[in-house]
């Protein structure tokens, strides 16, 4: 078997649920990831799509053991998170790290960028690593990103957004990961800058054989960067292939509203689907398919029971009543 078919993350029957109160103090759940199942293997660029507030983020976080689990298996490198030491959990925190959405936010606008990219080193080689060596590890890294060792200097006001974004990464970069979860790394920044730092993601992929579990809304964006795609829909996955697939034979209404509104992908046209309505709220979702509030093919059995991800063609699952 090769190394990209290899699992290195299986999420089984996944569950976050916060709890919530409304405006009058009446306490409810809120089903963020409600019930999520699919594996990720070495080396791949594995999308997550959807729109905003359906549990992408939350599950992006789950996955890295941010966010306690309500029910459900995560499955790295063939251990199961939920069952390790705390020896083995740091380890398991230095060989998963995420990029985050915003790059202003997630630095300390108090700090130089070196001290910013020394604090990894410092939390898990503290005793073991001398202060040159830390330096050296900090120059390699900004290097490997492409910006130069005057950096260390420089706080973050005083970088631009691509700049900060590479930061960023570095600071993921910094234990040596194999996974790194990537939550909308490139939506605030410039379309001139967003291609930058996707060649850059891809490069590292190639030079430091990484996994990456991708975010994001753009389709065009997780078309360009995966190789298979997860389609979220209110907590739940709807669709899962590869990208070809997915965009060649959608089988999932949802879906296709988003390939419909997202810009052409090599010259392809197609009809804009509008989807009516909103959302539903992840508090009182709809029962049966969650999608049905919202789907043109709606029929009565969708309104009752739920339909589960199953394979309907090879690697090619979808949870839909239109698909037998």
């Amino acid at each position: 078997m090769d190394d990209c078919k290899k699992p290195l993350v299986e999420i089984e029957d996944l569950k976050k649920y916060f709890s919530i109160k409304d405006s009058k103090g009446k306490k409810g759940t809120l089903k963020a990831v409600d019930g999520v199942s699919f594996v990720i293997h070495k080396g791949e660029t594995f999308g997550l799509v959807g729109e905003s507030g359906c549990g992408k983020s939350t599950l992006g976080r789950t996955m890295l053991n941010l966010y306690p689990i309500n029910s459900g298996k995560i499955i790295f490198d063939g251990n199961e998170v939920s069952q390790l030491s705390n020896k083995e959990k740091k380890r398991f925190c230095s060989n998963s790290q995420l990029v985050f959405q915003d790059p202003s936010a997630c630095l300390n606008p108090r700090k130089r960028i070196g001290d910013i990219l020394s604090e990894p080193f410092k939390i898990h080689y503290q005793k073991s690593m001398t202060k040159k060596e830390m330096e050296q590890e900090i120059d390699n890294l900004l290097e490997v990103v492409g910006l130069s060792t005057d950096y260390k200097k420089r706080f973050p006001h005083e970088m631009s957004g691509g700049q900060k974004q590479r930061i960023g990464i570095a600071r993921a970069l910094a234990l040596n990961p194999k996974l790194i979860v990537c939550d909308e790394p490139v939506s605030a920044l410039d379309v001139s800058i967003q291609a930058q730092v996707l060649n850059l993601l891809n490069e590292l992929q190639t030079r430091r054989e990484l996994t990456y579990l991708f975010i994001s809304h753009d389709l065009s964006v997780v078309y360009h960067m995966c190789k298979r795609i997860a389609v979220m829909y209110l907590g739940k996955i709807v669709e899962l292939a590869d990208k070809d697939a997915l965009y060649g034979n959608t089988l999932h209404p949802y879906t296709n509203a988003l390939i419909s509104a997202a810009p052409s992908i090599e010259g392809q046209e197609s009809k804009r689907i509008i989807l009516t309505g909103d959302v539903p709220s992840p508090s009182n979702p709809p029962k049966g398919c969650k999608f049905h509030t919202r789907c043109p093919y709606a029929m009565e059995i969708c309104k009752n029971d739920e339909p589960r991800l199953k394979e309907i063609e090879k690697e090619h699952f979808v949870a839909c009543h239109l698909n037998k």
